[in-house]
């Protein structure tokens, strides 16, 4: 009888265990914001800027879990671009995506994760109405506006310039640190990666965000 309830304790108490170890929140949540600058192309014709991120998906683990996430981008065209090519020029960078992420809590408060993903890309760009007669001399900040240009660089036919947008399929990776402020939430600081197969121009840009995850 004895090594029977021996038996039927060790069971219990590993069925304890085993629901406890589970015992974690499914649901995840993260707002944040900050800034970044764009490279390639793009990063030519802006400058550093502002972005906002929101999202929110379910954890697998403690460690690996998945996020829906929303990105606006500001593109804040440089002061040169503003006055020469596109007067009024500004835009923006929006995008829906899916990502993967592992998280490893370190001693103490701190933790450290890895994401990455894809999804859809949209940027956007505006300026004051402007026509562009035929043989006109293309600017560098006209590809973005979908202004066609001759191999001579000449504006055929006669165009005019105005909002324009374009979108394409994309990726991001990158990684951040957290530092638990709460038994659910953690502040986080994270630099990522985005790139975006926009038309006429590829557009990747780097923000560095800051905010909170639950």
């Amino acid at each position: 009888m004895t090594k029977r309830m021996l038996l039927l304790l060790y069971f219990c108490a590993w069925g304890i265990a085993g629901a406890s170890a589970q015992n974690f929140n499914h649901f995840n949540f993260n707002v944040g914001g900050g800034y970044g600058g764009a490279t390639g192309d793009v990063g030519k014709l802006t400058g550093a800027s502002y972005n906002g991120v929101v999202g929110g998906g379910w954890n697998f683990s403690r460690r690996v879990g998945v996020k829906a996430e929303y990105m606006y981008y500001n593109l804040s065209f440089k002061d040169s671009v503003k006055l020469d090519q596109v007067p009024g020029a500004n835009g923006r960078l929006q995008s829906a995506t899916l990502n993967l992420f592992y998280q490893v809590s370190q001693q103490g408060k701190t933790g450290v994760y890895v994401i990455g993903g894809g999804g859809w890309y949209q940027r956007y760009v505006d300026a004051r109405s402007q026509f562009l007669p035929q043989g006109t001399v293309c600017q560098p900040a006209w590809q973005l506006w979908g202004i066609d240009c001759t191999t001579s660089n000449l504006v055929d036919p006669a165009q005019t310039l105005t909002s324009h947008s374009a979108s394409g399929g994309g990726y991001n990776f990158g990684g951040g640190i957290t530092y638990r402020i709460t038994k659910r939430m953690r502040f986080y600081v994270e630099g990522r990666y985005h790139h975006a197969y926009t038309a006429d121009l590829h557009t990747s840009v780097f923000p560095v965000t800051a905010g909170l995850r639950w």
